[in-house]
Order: C-alpha cells, then sequence, then structure tokens
C-alpha cells in the first residue's frame, strides 16, 4: 500500500501523563486495581497518579510501562513531537 495517498493525522487533544496511564490501561482492558496488582503499586495510588493528583516519577513509569507492554516514554511524554522536538 502507497502511504503517500493518506494524510498525517493531526492532533486534536492533548493528554496528560495520568491521562495516558489510563488509556493505556483501558485499551489492555485493565482495571485499576488489575494494574495494581501486576506492578505492587497500591491502588490508590494508581487512582491518583490517573488523576494527576501525583506525578509517576522515573521510577513508577518504568514499573507501570513493563506491566503495561509499553516503553516508558509512552506514559511520560504523550504529546511529544519526535520530529520538530529535539532530545538535547
Amino acid at each position: 500500500m502507497d502511504m503517500s495517498q493518506f494524510t498525517k493525522a493531526k492532533r486534536r487533544v492533548s493528554l496528560s501523563v495520568g491521562e495516558s496511564v489510563r488509556i493505556v490501561r483501558e485499551l489492555q482492558e485493565l482495571t485499576q486495581t488489575d494494574l495494581a496488582a501486576l506492578t505492587g503499586i497500591p491502588q490508590s495510588t494508581i487512582s491518583a497518579i490517573e488523576n494527576n493528583r501525583i506525578n509517576l516519577g522515573v521510577e513508577r513509569a518504568k514499573v507501570v510501562a513493563r506491566a503495561l507492554q509499553v516503553h516508558p516514554a509512552v506514559l511520560v511524554f504523550p504529546g511529544w513531537d519526535v520530529k520538530r522536538e529535539s532530545a538535547a
């Protein structure tokens, strides 16, 4: 299939870190309790992260990403545009 016939999608919404965690979790049909069991992080903390009451943090991002089988950057940098923003 020739990809040139497709138009790049435009970003319609900005996501917070907590929203990205919730979306990835829900896409995998996991409850907060399920994710808590997989990570060892209390369900109340998962809820606080998803509601942006506490920061995910690097170490928790690694644990949550491993449980959700995604790269931590998917959770920590949900709005990152690789072509426009430099990591350096």
